[in-house]
């Protein structure tokens, strides 16, 4: 194999270069994630570059999220990233299952519980009433990437008690089950720092980065129906929307 070139008459800097040659060998999968990429003496001996080059260049793919580093081992290639568009309403099954990835779902609760005070206010009922609540936590391949606790509330939603959520999807079910289709949402995002119990049912290091979403649902006719928060892995998960600048008139 022909090895990629280090232009050192190049205006680009050298650890840039450097960069990118490694970027390349991950995009085209001839590092695969999970995989030992080369230690900062090797890209040395192999490009002719100092130590100090070697090192900027993997600490900003480091940095970047697309390798991570474990003590005493090496760097590494990072697993893949799923991504969730936010223009679309879908459930995690769909997303994960449109990646090629097998989803999968382990209920941790799954009951009817008096609604406090933040879940009254999103779903519009008084504080104390029974809502239905979902708390799951979300694998693709086997590997955790979320916890969702979902609120619901709607005329019989005490029956979603007895659905079996760990293999069926609760916005189909919604939908084809109860007659209760979830067409629009409100959703916020917000980074922070994985809770002890999160970190535990994620497996991740307690302080971790993590993303934080909060999704009011709606049905057709503008009422809400789920409230729900969920935690995702910081370094599995990527969110993404496609902008667009409104046409400026006069």
């Amino acid at each position: 194999m022909v090895l990629d070139i280090i232009h050192r008459n190049s205006p680009i800097p050298i650890y840039y270069q450097l960069k990118e040659i490694l970027l390349k060998k991950i995009r085209t999968g001839e590092w695969a994630p999970g995989e030992l990429i080369p230690s900062e003496r090797e890209l040395c001996e192999t490009y002719g570059i100092s130590r100090m080059t070697a090192r900027q260049a993997i600490s900003d793919l480091v940095n970047e999220g697309v390798c991570y580093r474990e003590q005493g081992r090496g760097t590494f290639v990072s697993p893949r990233k799923i991504q969730q568009q936010l223009q679309h309403l879908s459930g995690f099954t769909d997303d994960i299952r449109a990646r090629g990835q097998l989803p999968g779902t382990k209920v941790l609760v799954s009951a009817m519980r008096p609604a406090n005070e933040t879940t009254a206010d999103r779903l519009h009922v008084s504080v104390g009433s029974p809502v239905f609540c979902l708390e799951r936590l979300r694998l693709a391949d086997d590997q955790p990437l979320a916890v969702e606790r979902t609120h619901i509330v709607f005329k019989g939603c005490e029956l979603l008690v007895d659905e079996d959520f760990e293999h069926n999807s609760l916005y189909r079910t919604l939908a084809t089950k109860f007659g209760v289709p979830l067409v629009e949402a409100d959703q916020e995002l917000e980074a922070g720092l994985a809770s002890a119990e999160d970190a535990q049912l994620l497996q991740i290091a307690i302080g971790s980065a993590v993303l934080y979403t909060r999704r009011t649902t709606y049905t057709e006719r503008n009422q809400p129906i789920e409230y729900a928060r969920s935690v995702y892995c910081g370094n599995k998960y990527i969110f993404y929307t496609h902008l667009r600048r409104e046409q400026l008139l006069g």
